[in-house]
């Protein structure tokens, strides 16, 4: 029962600050999207791209397997 309270209390705060700060902080959001790459990159970095460095082994399925051309 108190977080259902708690969700109405948030959705009613979340209604009256977008519409009472509306006017002046629509005017920003193109600012915070282009800030938001470099954010990300600040923040996350390039990690969990998987592992891009030539110290691995290539999986087996990338050796020949001797089906092909004679």
């Amino acid at each position: 029962m108190t977080k259902w309270v708690f969700v109405g209390f948030a959705l009613i705060a979340g209604y009256f600050l977008f519409t009472e700060h509306r006017a002046h902080a629509i005017q920003y959001l193109p600012f915070v999207l282009l800030a938001a790459c470099p954010l990300l990159h600040l923040f996350h970095g390039h990690g969990g791209h998987g592992n891009h460095g030539d110290d691995h082994e290539p999986p087996d399925s990338a050796t020949p397997s001797g089906g092909g051309r004679p």
